[in-house]
């Protein structure tokens, strides 16, 4: 079956647009994934290769030598996608089951463009402990585990805890390849416009696992400030009631010592990014940011602020949407993260390692063909999945 990109029902007839729902859910049934075997199973020679008795010299070897469980079995090239389906998408609390069908599609797309076998792993576990238990108790048959749309701050909890007890990398999306692929594209949009990163006074709207990753990432790259907003207003040390992880934000951003609200936020900014909500964000606001003003609103599938409502000063426009230019998207870079985790035997994702690949990515545009509408590659370029594999097998390599 052909798959219908979101920009092309706008030209099909309304007959076509009615029966798009059942189309798409046919290309569901009976899931979307499946296991190929690597060995044939013929005669009763292979069986017995296979299975007994000749699999117990390859138990026999690991039980001897664990290191051996990285050469005799799946391992090296397994990821579980783990996920208690509590932040799905744009979707909200919709529970475990509700949401097996996107992390299918998480790894069809892994094994598609990375050639990794993932497993969608969703569970009813809906405290941190929970969360923690399953992941530690699953670990031993996976090279790296994507902790997937687990709402905040729950998100942060389990990454931080499963991270410090695993000897393999935790690969959360909302948090490494959201970060990554934002930071990419904010490093050629800067360039379009003529600045530096160094230069640059960024508002992030939403403070969630998204925003936070994205703040810290874009400072390591040299990012000249960071405000941060959430619902109640900017992140700054004195305001009331906020957090811990929320304070410690505030102490490393915001260097000007802005208060307010979103609007206060963007007015003499040089770029807006949206990690947030539906429409939240006016047009006129966006007119007091700066000249040649970058705006990346991220919400999806409805972005903060739509791009024809964008005034003249802004002179980039990013979403999350494949209807419109530059579209950031997290499938540029969860296929090669995990893909350059898994052959350089991480242990953990760092800020070295979101930078390397953020870095490759944006690489990937040449200087000729960078412009405002074209300011990260698109996902369907095939160096796109080896390249960043690659710079993060690097990274870990010779951390």
């Amino acid at each position: 079956m052909t798959a219908v990109l979101p920009h092309q029902t706008r030209t099909m007839p309304a007959a076509a647009r009615r029966a798009l729902p059942d189309r798409t859910l046919s290309a569901h049934a009976g899931g979307k994934i499946g296991i190929a075997p690597r060995f044939a199973v013929a005669d009763a020679d292979d069986l017995a290769r296979v299975y007994t008795p000749g699999v117990g010299h390859a138990a026999t070897a690991i039980a001897r030598d664990p290191e051996r469980v990285w050469d005799l079995t799946i391992r090296r090239n397994a990821v579980a996608i783990l996920t208690n389906g509590t932040a799905v998408l744009g979707l909200g609390d919709i529970g475990p089951r509700a949401a097996l069908p996107v992390m299918e599609g998480k790894a069809l797309l892994c094994k598609t463009l990375g050639g990794i076998n993932a497993y969608p792993i969703c569970v009813d576990a809906p405290t941190v402990d929970e969360l923690v238990a399953v992941a530690t108790a699953i670990a031993p048959t996976f090279g790296a585990i994507n902790l997937e749309d687990v709402a905040a701050p729950m998100c942060f909890a389990v990454e931080r805890r499963i991270r410090d007890t695993l000897d393999v990398p935790v690969f959360h999306d909302d948090q490494h390849g959201t970060a990554t692929v934002v930071a990419a594209a904010l490093r050629n949009a800067a360039r379009v416009v003529g600045r530096s990163l160094a230069d640059l006074q960024v508002a992030i709207v939403g403070a969630g696992a998204a925003g936070t990753a994205t703040t810290e990432l874009l400072l390591a790259l040299g990012v000249g400030d960071v405000v941060v907003v959430d619902r109640h207003g900017i992140l700054h040390p004195q305001r009331p009631g906020i957090d811990a992880r929320k304070h410690d934000l505030a102490r490393r951003t915001n260097r000007a010592g802005r208060r307010g609200d979103l609007e206060c936020a963007l007015r003499g900014a040089d770029v807006l990014i949206g990690v947030s909500r539906p429409s939240i964000v006016r047009p006129e606001w966006l007119a007091t940011m700066r000249h040649h003003a970058i705006v990346f609103a991220l919400a999806n599938p409805v972005p903060e602020v739509m791009p024809d409502a964008a005034p003249s000063n802004v002179a980039i426009f990013a979403t999350g949407r494949s209807d419109h230019p530059n579209q950031i998207n997290n499938v540029l870079a969860f296929p090669g993260m995990l893909r350059g985790l898994l052959d350089g035997g991480a242990r953990r994702v760092d800020l070295a390692t979101s930078a390397a690949a953020a870095i490759a990515l944006a690489d990937l545009v040449p200087p000729d063909d960078l412009g405002p509408h074209h300011i990260v590659p698109s996902p369907f370029d095939a160096r796109v999945v080896p390249t960043v594999a690659r710079a993060v097998q690097r990274a870990t390599t010779h951390r």
